[in-house]
């Protein structure tokens, strides 16, 4: 694998003028045989640096990450960041599932940034490439010490998640509430149990999610939920929807921001893989509904983004405003009016 190719700059090819992130000499392998982990390989790595610059030309509205994973085992079919496991000379399918790339001294690069004098403590998100809360996590704890740095520095953050071990770290979380602004987003594109064990097969249920809001905003905590991704023909018929938002709604949700699928380059060719496998009917309309890239017309965009929001709306729920970082403290007033959806990438 090409790990001495690995740069800082978030989600690109390496450069040679680039600092590489880590040398192949700090990469130790180990499998674990137990059943969570059984299939998976963890690579052992030492970063040099964990605060990760968002390439200019991105979508995203933030500037700087932190990612301590890079695979996920959540295995979710759709997962935009598959393509950046070719960069390693792995697949983008089965290896971006089974084959983690974990930055074992995360918690004190991020320390040593966090405090250097050249830091202005901007904004950091997490969760924005691959989940930083999968299961890997309940194993190598790199988050407490990420959380921690984060708390002790007043630096603001975010977090987007389909886990529910970021529970475990819900002390740190309203610890760091107390001094600076947090975040905190919880992933859940569609209720239907049976869609859920075939598109996102290593995820905890949608429902064990949306306990994860209940029990932030039962601590004070504003939570909101990134509908996403919303399938086209699989979860977004208005009976789908309805349910969706009914649920989030139920969970007390601060907001909900509906995202329609995008299928960027090694996603694309997992996802329609799955697709031609399980729903074979549907991939002539997926072909032809992003024939134009990987992103679904405006017009179907909006909308799935009108119908979300007229049903939370009538669910007492109002929309993110994109890319704004809440201050929990303060709730952020509720907006009603129909806006164009946002394509971020998160999920």
């Amino acid at each position: 694998m090409r790990w001495e190719n690995l740069t800082v700059e978030s989600g690109g090819h390496s450069r040679a003028a680039d600092a590489a992130l880590f040398g192949a000499d700090a990469v130790v392998s180990r499998t674990f045989d137990t059943p969570e982990f059984r299939g998976i390989t963890f690579h052992e790595v030492r970063a040099r640096s964990i605060v990760n610059r968002v390439p200019g030309a991105s979508r995203m509205p933030f500037e700087w990450t932190v990612n301590p994973y890079r695979g996920c085992s959540h295995a979710c079919v759709y997962c935009f960041a598959r393509k950046t496991h070719t960069y390693l000379d792995l697949d983008s399918g089965l290896d971006f599932d089974s084959q983690i790339v974990v930055k074992v001294n995360a918690p004190e690069v991020l320390r040593r940034q966090l405090g250097s004098r050249r830091w202005q403590g901007e904004h950091i998100a997490m969760g924005t490439n691959v989940d930083c809360y999968q299961r890997a996590e309940g194993r190598y704890r790199l988050m407490p010490g990420i959380l921690s740095a984060l708390r002790d520095h007043a630096n603001p953050y975010s977090i987007l998640t389909k886990g529910t071990l970021i529970l475990r770290d819900l002390d740190l979380i309203v610890q760091a509430a107390q001094v600076t602004d947090v975040g905190i987003s919880v992933s859940v594109g569609f209720t239907d149990p049976e869609l859920w064990r075939t598109v996102e097969p290593g995820t905890p249920a949608p429902e064990r999610r949306l306990e994860v809001v209940r029990a932030f905003t039962d601590h004070g905590i504003g939570c909101g939920v990134l509908m996403a991704p919303v399938l086209p023909f699989l979860s977004d018929h208005p009976g789908q929807l309805r349910a969706t938002v009914r649920a989030i709604a139920a969970s007390g949700a601060t907001s909900v921001t509906p995202l329609v699928l995008h299928l960027r380059p090694g996603a694309r060719e997992w996802f329609m893989a799955w697709l031609a496998q399980r729903h074979p009917h549907l991939v002539a309309r997926y072909e032809r509904l992003y024939a134009d890239g990987a992103y679904a017309p405006k017009w179907y965009q909006r909308r799935i983004t009108r119908q979300v929001h007229e049903l939370a709306q009538e669910y007492g729920i109002g929309p993110a405003r994109a890319g704004m970082p809440r201050r929990i403290r303060e709730p952020e007033p509720v907006e009603t009016a129909v806006s164009e959806p946002t394509q971020l990438s998160l999920i």
